[in-house]
């Protein structure tokens, strides 16, 4: 029989969404609780403190936005919603973006520009094909930017929400952690050894660690000891542990008697209407094994279900990642029969969440994609190494030839210098284990030997427990430790996932192995970040590796080697050495403390409900003749009637007292009915006026519990501009346009006048601008750049409260100006557009305060005043 296929239809839906959230920010932090507000603002990136990179919380907030915003809903609907300006997407703006050059376009999605109803059918229909009974969503950050810790801070999340509302469905009350297969299953234990206290909250770090289970399924034969209809397991397995198999024989007595594998039963997930989305025919009266660790899961409440690497659920045949085609085992399949067990036995699985280095399968967008972040933005972003990739030609009879020039190579760009205290390696990987060991490994030997490089810098890993010792094994694991000697790694299959390794600096690999991917996935090993700096990996492949390479990250990442030997920028690495004497200054820090105190409630206070003037919430309607406009004659008349109002009872007004006071609803009770009014007066007016209960009871029933007395200090401490570094300097990156050398002889005549430091990188033409008018000008007698060191070296930073988030941030002005009567001016320059931005607001309140008390002034100076060569007078 034919079998219809749909059309696909590449739409990068993940990117309106993530515009919407940007636009709508302020509105859609609103909506969310107060703990979830408190755990964005702990991991936001302007927080000092924050650990995640800017994409693994731009991942979070999306995660977050589609769980207590979009309330959980599946992509096919929340696209619907989306295209049609509905419900939560009312009034939402008609802009697009272009995905070349990230620029707005103001007529909106380009596909749908022309024929626009029919192509939304297209996108719709295809993403609504690949809908489950669960939402399923994808999140797709290449490799190295942190999915495993990602993955972790989005579970803490589920856990405390679900501790905190537990009759709320959207939570995960139990993580399963997928790994496609032992190696990632070993990184993912990261999970639990990883410091909670760099994502959460400090006051909700004992709780987590009081009430998280971890359970890792590693080792065929391992029971799932989770308690049935238990919270907080984080079970961690790879997919052969709990994944459904077909029945294809009859088991012996023996088998029966010891596998853990029970019995068969008619998979309830399988559905006709697959057959069109994938294009064979699918065998709905197929029976599967269960296990004890399936059955477990199926009795454990709101399940979470979590897959790493995730391209190995969709993979290049969807038919066989389904478990229908060519394959006893399927991942998808075992979600699905998960899902609808759970639903029978009356709970859910909240979502699936998939985690993946790339949204793309065989070129192809996969449809339910939420966030991606892509390679190439990663290296020009500095979160991985830039990468130069040397290919050679007919290598395949010469490996000495190509390993005497790629080790010669990285050991005089490498050498024996240190990145965060670990040696840089070397990976050198072969195609099988004969290759290694009768071609590989005595030539590496002699190279070393020739180059006087001790054998002990030696590690082999491949896989045979006759050559790999379990030295060898603990010894790989802690490669990425000071301790680690070893820099030359000859390695057999161990360029998939789950090998991370920081201090790997270089891949070499001459011959063509069986798998394509493979290519793809060892050389980029290498690209992991490592110091404050952006270093340069190097990889070294034979001319029909570079070919493969290219092929596959056009089809996995949509780009090329070209891209990537563009990646990243070329602004050169500077040494900042500090320049004696150390400067240091006198600056004052104001210290608030606000102390809450508890008062008793008198009986028969008066609220005062009868003082408000309820005619600010009246809605009036004016009505005019078109013939006298200048309001001679109107009439006016009250149609209040038309707002929404909700009608409380005592006990709900009670419980929405307690909840924005956080007080026992007993004690809200018993204020409320003795005070003057009496709570049937009062809940009469909240319910005429819903605007009172906000606006002036809560308030005022909050000044009669608590007093808040504010304790306010002025302490003058003596700081220096820029710390020693430990190394004897700090390393930063400048565009050389932009630098200023204190060696240089344009400078000759102003040493004394500034630098404490013997490089100034500036980060724009009005900074290096400013520098100079200020340089010569003779009212000024010192003038330092601050702006640059901004990662704890300096201690000369301003702490500010950000309007939007409500948390203690801090940032470094550009410059501290001494004038010649021997004032301090500090300086800051915005772009025009900044300057009247409510945080650079923010930043100028909290500076203006410090400097006043410092006997100083503040002033923010526009790059266009700057270019133009205003100075601060």
């Amino acid at each position: 029989m034919a079998v219809k296929k749909i059309q696909q239809v590449e739409f990068p839906f993940y990117v309106y969404l993530k515009l919407f959230h940007d636009q709508e920010r302020k509105r859609i932090y609103a909506c969310y609780k107060p703990l979830t507000k408190k755990f964005l603002n702990y991991n936001h990136p302007d927080n000092v403190t924050a650990f995640l990179r800017p994409p693994q919380f731009e991942a979070l907030e999306i995660y977050i936005f589609l769980k207590e915003f979009l309330e959980n809903r599946h992509l096919h609907e929340i696209f619907e919603d989306w295209y049609h300006k509905r419900n939560l997407f009312e009034g939402r703006q008609n802009i697009g973006v272009s995905l070349k050059t990230g620029l707005y376009d103001m007529f909106g999605p380009s596909e749908f520009q022309t024929d626009d109803r029919e192509q939304f059918r297209n996108i719709f229909e295809y993403i609504n094909k690949f809908k489950q009974v669960y939402p399923n969503y994808i999140y797709a950050l290449t490799m190295g930017l942190g999915k495993t810790i990602l993955m972790a801070t989005c579970i803490f999340y589920e856990f405390l929400l679900a501790n905190k509302y537990p009759t709320e469905k959207m939570y995960c009350h139990n993580a399963l952690v997928f790994a496609p297969d032992k190696t990632v299953l070993q990184s993912l234990k990261e999970i639990e050894t990883f410091d909670k206290s760099k994502v959460i909250p400090p006051e909700y770090i004992n709780w987590l660690d009081t009430h998280l289970k971890f359970h890792y399924l590693d080792d065929t034969g391992i029971s799932l000891n989770a308690i049935e209809n238990s919270k907080y397991n984080i079970i961690i397995s790879n997919t052969q542990k709990i994944i459904l198999k077909k029945q294809h024989k009859d088991k012996s007595p023996s088998q029966k008697l010891f596998d853990d594998y029970g019995s068969t039963y008619k998979a309830i997930s399988l559905n006709k209407d697959f057959e069109d989305l994938y294009g064979f025919t699918i065998d709905t009266d197929q029976e599967l094994i269960t296990n004890q660790r399936f059955a477990k899961l199926t009795r454990l409440p709101q399940l979470g279900i979590y897959v790493d690497e995730a391209h190995h659920v969709f993979g290049n045949k969807l038919a066989a990642d389904f478990g229908l085609a060519k394959t006893t085992t399927s991942l998808r399949l075992t979600i699905n029969e998960l899902a609808e067990n759970l639903e029978k036995a009356g709970t859910h699985v909240v979502a699936c969440y998939n985690y993946t280095g790339t949204p793309y399968v065989n070129n192809q967008l996969l449809p339910e994609v939420v966030y991606a972040y892509g390679l190439r933005e990663a290296i020009d972003k500095k979160y991985l190494k830039k990468v130069n990739i040397h290919g050679f030609q007919n290598t395949g009879t010469q490996a000495k030839a190509f390993l005497k020039n790629a080790i010669m190579e990285f050991w005089n760009n490498f050498g024996e210098k240190r990145y965060e205290s670990m040696l840089p390696k070397m990976a050198i990987f072969s195609t099988n284990i004969e290759e290694m060991q009768n071609e590989v490994r005595p030539v590496v030997e002699e190279i070393l030997a020739d180059l006087g490089i001790s054998m002990d810098k030696i590690l082999i890993n491949v896989g045979d427990e006759k050559i790999t010792t379990n030295d060898d094994l603990r010894d790989f694991k802690n490669l990425d430790k000071p301790s680690s000697n070893k820099q030359f790694i000859l390695l057999v299959n161990k360029g998939k996932e789950g090998w991370n390794c920081r201090s790997l600096f270089c891949v070499a690999l001459h011959r063509k192995p069986d798998s394509r991917i493979f290519v793809l996935q060892a050389t980029m090993r290498c690209l992991r970040s490592i110091g404050d700096i952006q270093e340069t990996a190097k990889v070294y492949l034979s001319d029909e590796n570079v070919v493969i390479l290219d092929k596959e990250l056009e089809e996995n990442f949509k780009v090329t080697l070209e891209d990537l030997r563009k990646a990243g920028d070329d602004k050169k690495t500077y040494e900042i050495r500090t320049v004696p004497p150390p400067v240091k200054i006198k600056i004052k820090r104001i210290r608030k403390l606000h102390s809450l105190q508890e008062k008793s409630p008198q009986k028969g206070l008066k609220l005062g409900l009868d003082e408000v003037d309820t005619s600010q919430y009246l809605i009036t309607e004016t009505i005019r003749d078109i013939r006298d406009l200048e309001n001679k004659h109107q009439r006016k008349k009250d149609v209040t009637y038309i707002k929404e109002k909700r009608q409380y009872s005592e006990l709900t007004l009670v419980a929405e007292v307690s909840r924005y006071l956080n007080m026992s609803p007993l004690q809200i009770m018993e204020v409320l009915a003795s005070t003057e009014e009496g709570i049937t007066v009062l809940l009469a007016a909240v319910n005429e006026f819903n605007e009172l209960l906000y606006n002036w009871l809560i308030p005022k029933l909050f000044w009669i519990f608590y007093d808040l007395k504010e304790y306010k200090s002025e302490d003058e401490e003596e700081i220096e501009l820029v710390r020693e570094p430990k190394e004897g300097y700090y390393q930063v990156k400048g565009d050389e346009d932009l630098t200023a050398n204190v060696n240089d002889p344009v400078y000759e005549n102003y040493k004394s006048k500034s630098f404490h430091l013997d490089h100034y990188c500036f980060d724009s033409h009005p900074e290096n601008t400013l520098f100079w008018t200020l340089l010569k000008d003779n009212k000024i007698s010192r003038v330092w750049f601050t702006g640059m060191l901004t990662h704890g070296q300096s201690d000369f930073m301003i702490n500010y409260i950000d309007p939007e988030s409500h948390t203690v941030r801090s940032y470094y002005p550009d410059f501290l100006v001494q004038k010649e009567d021997g004032t301090y001016v500090i300086v800051e320059v915005k772009g025009d557009n900044k300057v009247d931005d409510t945080v650079v607001k923010a930043k100028a309140e909290y500076a203006s305060q410090i400097a006043t008390a410092s006997h100083m002034t503040y002033k923010i100076v526009k790059g266009s005043d700057a270019e133009r060569g205003v100075g601060i007078n």
